[in-house]
Protein backbone atom coordinates (compact mmCIF):
# COMPACT_ATOMS: atom_id res chain seq x y z
CA UNK A 1 0.00 0.00 0.00
CA UNK A 2 2.82 2.29 0.98
CA UNK A 3 4.37 1.84 -2.66
CA UNK A 4 1.44 2.15 -4.48
CA UNK A 5 1.00 5.54 -2.94
CA UNK A 6 4.61 6.75 -3.15
CA UNK A 7 4.12 5.90 -6.91
CA UNK A 8 0.80 7.54 -7.40
CA UNK A 9 2.08 10.59 -5.41
CA UNK A 10 5.20 10.84 -7.69
CA UNK A 11 3.58 9.83 -10.81
CA UNK A 12 1.04 12.90 -10.11
CA UNK A 13 4.54 14.83 -9.51
CA UNK A 14 6.18 14.26 -12.80
CA UNK A 15 2.75 14.80 -14.46
CA UNK A 16 2.24 18.38 -13.06
CA UNK A 17 5.93 19.54 -13.94
CA UNK A 18 5.70 18.39 -17.26
CA UNK A 19 2.20 19.26 -18.04
CA UNK A 20 2.69 22.70 -16.61
CA UNK A 21 5.96 23.14 -18.34
CA UNK A 22 4.28 22.65 -21.35
CA UNK A 23 1.79 24.55 -20.53
CA UNK A 24 3.82 27.60 -19.59
CA UNK A 25 5.97 27.25 -22.45
CA UNK A 26 2.83 27.50 -25.15
CA UNK A 27 1.23 30.27 -23.14
CA UNK A 28 4.47 32.31 -22.83
CA UNK A 29 5.50 31.33 -26.60
CA UNK A 30 1.82 31.94 -28.28
CA UNK A 31 1.97 35.91 -26.11
CA UNK A 32 5.54 36.41 -27.38
CA UNK A 33 4.36 36.05 -31.00
CA UNK A 34 1.62 39.17 -30.55
CA UNK A 35 4.18 41.33 -29.27
CA UNK A 36 1.26 42.95 -27.83
CA UNK A 37 2.48 44.05 -24.01
CA UNK A 38 -0.81 43.84 -22.71
CA UNK A 39 -1.44 40.30 -23.61
CA UNK A 40 2.19 39.48 -22.85
CA UNK A 41 1.83 41.20 -19.36
CA UNK A 42 -1.56 39.48 -18.09
CA UNK A 43 -0.53 35.83 -19.87
CA UNK A 44 3.11 36.33 -17.98
CA UNK A 45 1.30 36.98 -14.55
CA UNK A 46 -0.24 34.29 -14.96
CA UNK A 47 2.62 32.17 -16.09
CA UNK A 48 4.57 33.11 -12.65
CA UNK A 49 1.49 32.59 -10.76
CA UNK A 50 1.16 28.76 -12.35
CA UNK A 51 5.33 28.85 -12.25
CA UNK A 52 4.61 29.22 -7.90
CA UNK A 53 1.61 27.48 -7.20
CA UNK A 54 1.59 24.20 -9.72
CA UNK A 55 6.00 23.99 -10.53
CA UNK A 56 7.04 24.85 -7.16
CA UNK A 57 4.98 22.60 -5.24
CA UNK A 58 5.49 19.83 -7.74
CA UNK A 59 9.50 20.00 -7.59
CA UNK A 60 9.73 20.71 -3.49
CA UNK A 61 7.69 17.55 -2.91
CA UNK A 62 9.22 15.33 -6.28
CA UNK A 63 12.37 14.47 -4.96
CA UNK A 64 10.41 13.89 -1.19
CA UNK A 65 8.50 11.12 -2.99
CA UNK A 66 11.06 9.35 -4.93
CA UNK A 67 13.31 9.45 -2.20
CA UNK A 68 10.91 7.32 0.24
CA UNK A 69 9.98 5.39 -2.91
CA UNK A 70 13.78 4.66 -3.89
CA UNK A 71 13.74 3.43 -0.02
CA UNK A 72 10.57 1.34 -0.69
CA UNK A 73 11.70 -0.36 -3.39
CA UNK A 74 15.30 -0.50 -2.11
CA UNK A 75 16.82 1.72 -5.80
CA UNK A 76 20.31 3.07 -4.07
CA UNK A 77 20.32 6.87 -4.79
CA UNK A 78 23.59 7.29 -6.14
CA UNK A 79 23.98 4.80 -8.87
CA UNK A 80 22.10 4.03 -11.88
CA UNK A 81 19.01 5.37 -13.50
CA UNK A 82 17.98 6.89 -10.46
CA UNK A 83 21.46 8.45 -9.96
CA UNK A 84 21.13 9.78 -13.31
CA UNK A 85 17.70 11.14 -13.32
CA UNK A 86 18.84 13.11 -9.57
CA UNK A 87 21.32 14.57 -11.91
CA UNK A 88 19.03 16.31 -14.54
CA UNK A 89 16.84 17.35 -11.97
CA UNK A 90 19.47 19.36 -10.22
CA UNK A 91 20.12 19.87 -13.74
CA UNK A 92 16.31 21.55 -14.59
CA UNK A 93 16.33 23.15 -11.30
CA UNK A 94 19.41 25.20 -12.08
CA UNK A 95 17.36 26.14 -15.30
CA UNK A 96 14.13 26.86 -14.02
CA UNK A 97 14.94 28.92 -11.15
CA UNK A 98 16.37 31.66 -13.39
CA UNK A 99 13.94 31.09 -16.00
CA UNK A 100 11.24 32.01 -13.17
CA UNK A 101 13.16 35.43 -12.52
CA UNK A 102 13.37 36.27 -16.26
CA UNK A 103 9.61 35.16 -16.68
CA UNK A 104 8.58 37.76 -13.68
CA UNK A 105 11.36 40.58 -15.52
CA UNK A 106 9.25 39.83 -18.61
CA UNK A 107 5.83 39.80 -17.17
CA UNK A 108 7.35 43.90 -15.49
CA UNK A 109 8.37 44.88 -18.91
CA UNK A 110 6.01 44.01 -21.07
CA UNK A 111 3.25 45.93 -17.79
CA UNK A 112 5.63 49.16 -18.07
CA UNK A 113 5.29 49.00 -22.09
CA UNK A 114 1.66 48.61 -21.86
CA UNK A 115 1.08 51.33 -19.04
CA UNK A 116 3.44 53.60 -21.69
CA UNK A 117 1.92 52.41 -24.78
CA UNK A 118 5.26 51.69 -26.32
CA UNK A 119 6.65 48.23 -27.86
CA UNK A 120 7.96 45.93 -26.20
CA UNK A 121 11.81 47.06 -25.08
CA UNK A 122 14.80 45.32 -26.42
CA UNK A 123 15.81 44.15 -22.52
CA UNK A 124 12.16 42.21 -22.95
CA UNK A 125 13.45 40.03 -26.11
CA UNK A 126 16.62 39.78 -24.76
CA UNK A 127 15.13 37.84 -21.97
CA UNK A 128 12.63 36.02 -24.12
CA UNK A 129 15.50 34.84 -26.12
CA UNK A 130 17.44 33.56 -22.61
CA UNK A 131 14.49 32.56 -21.24
CA UNK A 132 13.79 30.13 -24.21
CA UNK A 133 17.22 29.22 -24.26
CA UNK A 134 17.26 27.86 -20.55
CA UNK A 135 13.28 25.77 -21.42
CA UNK A 136 14.33 23.55 -24.36
CA UNK A 137 16.98 21.81 -22.38
CA UNK A 138 15.15 22.10 -18.89
CA UNK A 139 12.32 20.74 -20.89
CA UNK A 140 14.02 17.77 -22.65
CA UNK A 141 15.51 16.99 -19.31
CA UNK A 142 12.73 16.58 -17.80
CA UNK A 143 11.16 13.93 -21.01
CA UNK A 144 14.62 12.27 -20.12
CA UNK A 145 13.68 11.96 -16.53
CA UNK A 146 10.24 10.28 -17.50
CA UNK A 147 11.70 7.94 -19.68
CA UNK A 148 14.34 6.94 -16.83
CA UNK A 149 11.27 6.52 -14.55
CA UNK A 150 9.60 4.72 -17.00
CA UNK A 151 12.31 2.44 -18.63
CA UNK A 152 14.77 1.90 -15.69
CA UNK A 153 17.66 0.90 -17.81
CA UNK A 154 20.51 -1.14 -16.38
CA UNK A 155 23.73 1.02 -17.09
CA UNK A 156 26.30 -1.64 -15.26
CA UNK A 157 26.78 -3.28 -17.94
Amino acid sequence: MTYDLLKFAHVIGACVLLGTGAGIAFFMLVSHLSKNPVLIAHVAGIVVLADTVFTATAALLQPVTGYFLALEVGWPLLKGWVFVSLCLYVFVGALWLPVVWIQIRMRRLAAEAAEAGTALPVAYFRLFHIWFACGVPAFAAVLAIVWLMLTKPDFSG
